[in-house]
């Protein structure tokens, strides 16, 4: 007797963009806009899309640094309908001066900068280089980014900016992409680290710079952070005030352990909670079960490599 089929798994629930977009508070200057990590739900559409398998399946935050009437935003969220909410809830709360900074040139984190069109832009040039570079590519994605509206203010390298009497520092960092830019508020020993920290694992966009990466995390972790604010990890946590350094620590483990692979095929076979088991044992990071095909992605790219 045949075994009997097991029933379809169901359909994801689709809600409305946006109106799961919660606003956390991890410090008193600080404003953090979350959306995603809710199981059996997305956000755009049922088929695969840039938006809700890359950005909202995992859980993406997007901060305002607010002080008085001013504020610096980092990065514009995944639609322009996140980037209108921020703005509105900025406005509300007394904002009349908005600057951006982009963390890097990746569509969930550009996506809603036509929303900001009227304000400066700052961004590296590295960051516009790659956005005139793959322009047409966004613009035609899935969601499509269009018009993308391009950065206004283009710096080579670190610097200093305020936000009322608050100290900000903007630092170029390669880690997950070429062209990675950090933000710290190094009165408050608290970092903003867009894509170069994710929990509980990196996203692998450039694989054959994996060893370069490795070498940027040491430098960030010996600037002495205590506090870190990721654009993708556990609400929870982000609303609780952030990472801890051992957040660092854990991801150079995890990138020198993906180039292993390479010569130790039992890692290649592993997966994610197995290859990252002590770290959650230790309570470094926690297990999230959508980022067990971002780690076969990477381990893919990573044994691609020629």
């Amino acid at each position: 007797m045949s075994k009997p089929a097991s029933p379809p798994a169901p359909s994801p629930t689709l809600l409305p963009l946006g109106s799961t977009l919660k606003v956390l508070r991890p410090h008193p200057n600080i404003l953090a806009f979350y959306d995603g990590r809710i199981a059996g739900a997305r956000a755009f559409a049922a088929g695969p899309n840039w938006l809700d398998d890359g950005a909202y399946a995992l859980g993406v935050c997007v901060y305002a640094i607010v002080d008085g009437s001013e504020a610096l935003l980092y990065d514009t969220h995944i639609s322009l309908t996140h980037a209108r909410l921020m703005r509105e809830a900025l406005e509300r709360a007394g904002v009349t001066s908005i600057r951006v900074v982009l963390s890097h040139w990746h569509d969930d984190h550009v996506a809603g900068n036509e929303v900001f069109a009227d304000c400066e832009i700052i961004a590296l040039d590295r960051t516009q280089a790659a956005l005139t570079e793959h322009r047409a590519a966004l613009e035609s994605g899935n969601p499509p980014i269009r018009p993308l509206v391009m950065p206004n203010r283009i710096i080579t390298g670190p610097t200093e900016l305020s936000v009322g009497s608050l100290r900000v520092l903007l630092e170029p960092a390669e880690i997950h992409s070429h062209d990675g830019l950090i933000l710290l508020l190094p009165d408050e020993f608290i970092m903003l680290a867009g894509d170069t920290l994710e929990e509980p694992i990196t996203y692998v966009a450039e694989p054959e710079r994996l060893a370069v990466h490795v070498e940027e995390l040491k430098r960030v972790r010996g600037w002495g952070y205590q506090r870190i604010l990721p654009n993708h990890g556990a609400a929870e946590v982000i609303a609780a005030g952030g990472y801890g350094p051992s957040l660092i620590d854990a991801t150079i483990r995890y990138v020198q352990k993906l180039l292993r692979t390479r010569s130790v095929m039992s890692f290649a076979d592993q997966d994610l909670s197995t290859f990252i088991a002590e770290d959650i044992a230790a309570g470094h990071l926690s297990y999230f079960a959508p980022y067990e095909e971002v780690h076969a992605n990477n381990v893919k790219k990573v044994l691609a490599l020629p």
